[in-house]
């Protein structure tokens, strides 16, 4: 791996642990986030359509435009709850591009705008 990758990977890296900090901070129960933190995730059922589909419902849900409004809107509310739960998902995305995750390309799964996950990491470059 490039040592660039290293640096936007520990980036990120710090993005989550600032997000989990900051979920800390707002003293809702952790169980909400251990309940929550793989939620995103679920939008890979949508693959079960097809990879376009697949890949339209996984970014829609690992892209951080609506965790960050959803943060401020919670924090201007007032709602440690709504600040929570955005706070949750921005976890979740950081951890993902952290790993290497990104988002995905209609190719398929395995194919991100990263590059490739699993086996086919070493045939397919965007």
């Amino acid at each position: 791996m490039k040592s660039l990758d290293w640096i936007v990977r520990l980036e990120w890296a710090v993005v989550a642990v600032a997000a989990i900090v900051f979920y800390g901070a707002t003293g809702v129960s952790w169980w909400l986030f251990a309940l929550l933190i793989l939620a995103p995730d679920l939008s890979m059922v949508f693959y079960l359509a097809g990879p376009r589909l697949g890949a339209i419902a996984y970014n829609a849900l690992h892209t951080l435009l609506v965790p960050v409004l959803l943060l401020l809107a919670g924090h201007l509310a007032g709602s440690a709850v709504g600040s929570a739960i955005a706070l949750i998902w921005i976890a979740h995305i950081a951890i993902d591009r952290a790993l290497g995750y990104g988002l995905k390309l209609s190719t398929g799964f395995q194919d991100t705008h990263l590059g490739a996950i699993g086996r086919k990491r070493e045939t397919f470059s965007p």
